[in-house]
């Protein structure tokens, strides 16, 4: 048997709810628990047998990603390729146009996994879910779900599985009234056959393109998984629904990177103990990530749930918590940073106070999900949040600076709470 994975990260004309931390470097390569996003589902792909090849898609200038797959490719000792698509060609749209470097080696089934989701991925259980169900009809895809509120299952895919023979029934994308409480995750394992569907529907859209006058010739390269594949499957027996209990988030938001950081140390005590810091210089709380490469000084205070990036500097008794500090700041003495993102070659000074407020999800509804809220409220003013500060921030002594948002390149003055410094 021939596993291949996709990995969809999209491009510079996405992510602008994750700015500005993805002004200065792609989002998929941003750092979570020490890692770049898409590093994460690299590790997943790698630990299923018979896995020969990773590919990842986008439309993100090749350069910005040729130094990435370079290393991961000396790590995990794996193929893994870019192929970067001429335009946004949608989530279905680069897996057509590619689909001779997909089908290359003649794989029996290949996983395709959005690179905004982060999620504890069982794919091995998918895979063998996929390839060992009994039916009349082999199945052309197994996709991932996950229970949400009725109220947040509004913004998803929301399916309708039969509970006993687990195929999809019904799928409809965002709905504008209450479907279900089970939606999509954004990861399937699909059988090559889903080609001669997508052929089809590309067939059609050129017939279409043609008796139309709008539209640009874009458009009618564009295919899109969930409405154009997922929806005419439903009902066929020929989609898999795989409901999965572990942790799993979409990654929209710098707030739900805070999120992500958490969950993804969880694993790492779980499965990778020797990534996570220990010991009483500097005190250890909690599930903490230190770069080989950062200095911190033996009196700070790290955890719970704190990432610290590559020659990062934190000072004698510097306090953190549930934050991330990105590579070559510095954390100057005294300083307490909680709930905060800090941007590369950031500096912050001594006795200074970072804070966010938390948008986690609510721990009393059962299936809660990250809520992505808006920027600004219904008033214009700006909803309590994490802060973040973008890359080669400086922020001087005894200042405080909250709930706020400060972009690249800014030299503080004053104290901030609940603004946004451009």
């Amino acid at each position: 048997m021939l596993v291949k994975a996709v990995i969809l990260i999209g491009g510079q004309q996405k992510g602008t709810r994750f700015r500005p931390l993805s002004l200065d470097v792609p989002k998929p390569l941003f750092s979570v628990a020490g890692f770049p996003i898409i590093q994460h589902h690299i590790e997943a792909c790698v630990q299923v047998p018979d896995l020969k090849e990773i590919i990842i898609l986008g439309y993100y200038p090749a350069q910005d990603m040729s130094g990435f797959v370079g290393e991961m490719i000396q790590l995990y000792k794996i193929s893994i390729r870019y192929l970067q698509e001429f335009a946004p060609l949608g989530t279905a749209g680069g897996l057509y146009h590619f689909r001779d470097q997909i089908r290359c080696g003649n794989p029996d089934y290949f996983f395709v996994l959005n690179g905004d989701v982060c999620a504890d991925f069982p794919l091995i259980e998918m895979l063998d879910m996929h390839k060992n169900h009994r039916s009349e009809k082999s199945p052309v895809v197994t996709l991932m779900a996950a229970e949400a509120t009725r109220q947040q299952s509004l913004i998803y895919g929301c399916i309708v599985e039969n509970k006993e023979s687990k195929t999809l029934e019904h799928y409809v994308e965002k709905p504008s009234t209450f479907i279900s409480t089970l939606i999509n995750c954004g990861v399937y394992i699909f059988s090559t056959e889903v080609f001669q569907q997508m052929a089809s529907v590309f067939q059609q859209k050129q017939i279409d393109y043609f008796n139309v006058e709008s539209g640009t010739s874009f458009e009618r390269e564009a295919l899109y998984l969930e409405k154009e594949i997922l929806m005419p499957l439903a009902g066929t027996g020929r989609a898999l629904v795989y409901q999965t209990k572990k942790w799993w988030s979409q990654l929209k938001t710098p707030g739900a990177a805070i999120y992500a950081n958490r969950h993804y140390l969880q694993l790492f005590r779980q499965r990778r103990p020797e990534r996570l810091a220990k010991g009483d210089e500097p005190q250890i709380i909690g599930d903490v990530f230190i770069h080989p490469t950062a200095n911190v000084h033996p009196t700070a205070v790290l955890g719970p749930n704190v990432s610290v990036g590559a020659h990062a500097v934190i000072g004698p008794g510097a306090r953190i918590k549930e934050s991330i500090v990105l590579s070559y700041s510095r954390v100057l003495d005294h300083s307490l940073i909680l709930y905060s993102i800090v941007g590369s070659n950031s500096e912050i000074g001594c006795w200074t106070r970072v804070e966010g407020t938390p948008c986690d999800p609510n721990p009393d509804k059962p299936f809660a999900k990250m809520e992505n809220a808006p920027l600004f409220n219904d008033d214009g003013r700006l909803n309590p949040s994490i802060t973040i500060l973008g890359c080669n921030v400086t922020i001087p002594s005894e200042v405080i600076v909250r709930n706020s948002i400060v972009l690249p390149h800014k030299e503080l003055t004053r104290s901030y709470s609940n603004e946004i410094i451009l």
